[in-house]
């Protein structure tokens, strides 16, 4: 079968006053189902609540806007949920089978895209929700017998229990209605702003590159993942790589616009094509990308799926080009030892990130 690599948007799922919830279909992108990866996004309104749920895939969350968002998150054997704030720009892991619900206490629009690996999921390539509250909870499918005896309630009181919320999935709070307050110190140990970090790597006229990793944010080692962020000014690029500890990349254009292309078995060029804001990509194990911005620059987060991945990479210090002995590139390219020379000498200067050509 051949996949169709192409970037899609996401499909509305859920639209309600409080706010939407959109996904990544598997059967739309076959992709996802074969690199065993997922991806929705959240979009809440102010006092937009989305009911407390647990999925079946981890992931990880990444504020795209907003500045009031409030998480609560209810590990099992615990005894009392953590709340935690969000802001633009956070990553915040979160676990299969951890009970999470979301709020947005700001006065603008809360966005977060969730990217994560689906291998244990129901479906593969998307992740399968369970709802404790609302409509679709799961209150409602025992019947008022079974939740009498569970919670030690009256027949009327169990009914009223299992049936009184009827919102689906996310919800609008009255005015004035209160939320638990979240916790610094719980905020500092499981939300890590990766905007705001110290890039990694930064290239005048090119741009930015900050990863996340579990050595920086041990937290993320909870759910096997780990990120990247590029930011790329206009018209620069950001140089092929690949992931040699055989990690899948998901993509998600965060802002601005650009092309990427990929490069896979046997040389073959499986995608080369425009890259936009809302956009979701896989990069499929051993497989070699490159992006480059459009003149208003391009802005992406890239999903790994490992906590300290390794990349091999085709330019700078640590290129796999400069790094064969002279004999065994001249050989490999049939280039002559003058051409070879100045191939090394320019790969031995160029950067993870390249400025825009003079």
């Amino acid at each position: 079968m051949e996949l169709n690599f192409s970037p899609k948007f996401a499909q509305k799922i859920f639209e309600g006053e409080g706010g939407t919830y959109y996904s990544w279909s598997s059967t739309e992108y076959e992709l996802l189902k074969e690199a065993k990866v997922g991806g929705g996004r959240l979009g809440l309104q102010p006092r937009g609540f989305a009911f407390p749920h647990y999925a079946d895939s981890n992931k990880i969350g990444y504020v795209l806007q907003g500045s009031g968002g409030v998480v609560g998150m209810v590990y099992p054997k615990a005894s009392q949920e953590v709340v935690l704030t969000l802001k633009a720009g956070d990553i915040i892991p979160v676990s299969s089978g951890v009970v999470s619900w979301w709020y947005n206490n700001g006065d603008s629009e809360l966005v977060i895209v969730f990217l994560g690996e689906t291998s244990k999921a129901y479906v593969l390539g998307e992740f399968t929700y369970f709802f404790l509250a609302g409509t679709l909870g799961i209150l409602g499918g025992f019947s008022t017998a079974f939740n009498s005896r569970a919670y030690n309630l009256n027949t009327e009181e169990a009914e009223n229990l299992a049936k009184r919320q009827t919102g689906v999935l996310i919800i609008k709070l009255a005015e004035g209605q209160k939320m638990p307050q979240p916790s610094k110190n719980s905020t500092d140990k499981m939300v890590y702003n990766i905007d705001a970090a110290s890039p990694d790597f930064h290239v005048q006229n090119a741009g930015n590159l900050a990863s996340l990793t579990e050595k920086k944010f041990p937290f993320i080692g909870e759910v096997g993942l780990s990120a990247i962020l590029v930011k790329l000014e206009g018209n620069a690029m950001s140089s092929p790589t690949y992931a040699a500890d055989s990690s899948v990349r998901v993509i998600y254009v965060a802002k601005g616009s650009g092309r990427i292309q990929i490069v896979g078995i046997n040389g073959a060029s499986v995608l080369d094509t425009e890259l936009k804001a809302g956009h979701l990509c896989v990069v499929p194990r051993f497989f070699v990308a490159s992006t480059i911005a459009d003149g208003e620059g391009l802005e992406y987060l890239s999903m790994i799926t490992a906590t300290q991945p390794l990349f091999g990479e085709f330019t700078g210090e640590t290129s796999v080009w400069g790094a064969l002995s002279p004999q065994v590139l001249q050989a490999s390219l049939n280039l002559t030892p003058e051409f070879e020379q100045v191939f090394r000498a320019k790969i031995k200067k160029s950067t993870i990130l390249v400025p825009p050509q003079d």
